[in-house]
């Protein structure tokens, strides 16, 4: 494991810059801070310093039976600290899927809960260098994913592990395992009505953006406009 330490350790960032730039700016005149802000997940005081959509292999292992041949899936992983992002008090991971709305697990872990999981896994690095080195190596999945895997086994029982593998070539190298958990049915329930009632406030914000712009290309160039609702694909025509 003092692999970890070695490709982890150095430089921090959230990755952030790494999104499309050009979706990016189309978004950034909307402020969406106050729709976020109703986000459950902030009700403890935590705040988020990673929300991205990762390549996960996806298996369940039932007590019964052999486990089962692994699925790729786009899991959206929200990293979230109370207190400062350098020294933290609580570190939260949330994993959720577009796929499905019910998917939800949570990793949850403090410095003494962390001493714990250092010790087992002979990990390289400290609690305050924790984030950062799960950052890192999510970021790492979704730049290489030939090279670092991201491997969610779920049990019948709700309980599950993230592995983070690395492929040498010649043997895969385990990095970092964590311990995730299924959330409880009215965890997930504020979850999805917070999603649903987002995507709608922000689809409401966007299209009442387009018709301002519409009215105001129409009141300048009426024939650019024309031209644009005539455009495959355009949805201008509902706002004249």
């Amino acid at each position: 494991m003092s692999r970890l330490g070695a490709s982890f350790r150095a430089g921090k960032g959230d990755g952030r810059e790494d999104m499309n730039r050009s979706t990016a700016s189309a978004f950034d005149q909307f402020d969406f801070s106050a729709i976020e802000d109703m986000d459950p997940s902030l009700s403890e005081g935590h705040r988020v310093v990673y929300d991205r959509e990762c390549p996960f292999e996806l298996r369940v292992q039932s007590e019964a039976g052999p486990q089962e041949v692994g699925t790729l899936e786009a899991i959206q992983c929200k990293i979230l600290v109370l207190g400062d992002e350098s020294n933290p008090q609580h570190v939260r991971i949330e994993l959720t899927s577009e796929n499905d709305l019910f998917f939800h697990y949570t990793h949850s872990l403090d410095e003494s809960s962390f001493r714990r999981m250092q010790e087992q896994q002979k990990l390289m690095i400290d609690f305050t260098d924790y984030v950062t080195c799960v950052l890192k190596m999510l970021n790492s999945c979704i730049k290489e994913p030939h090279s670092f895997l991201a491997v969610f086994l779920m049990h019948t029982d709700g309980n599950a592990r993230l592995d983070f593998i690395q492929n040498m070539e010649y043997k895969f190298v385990e990095l970092l395992s964590c311990d995730f958990v299924a959330s409880p049915e009215e965890v997930v329930r504020h979850q999805i009505t917070f999603r649903y009632n987002s995507t709608k406030s922000k689809l409401s914000l966007v299209q009442s953006r387009l018709k301002d712009v519409n009215g105001l290309v129409k009141s300048k160039n009426p024939s650019l406009l024309l031209q644009m609702q005539k455009q495959p694909g355009s949805r201008t025509g509902g706002f004249r």
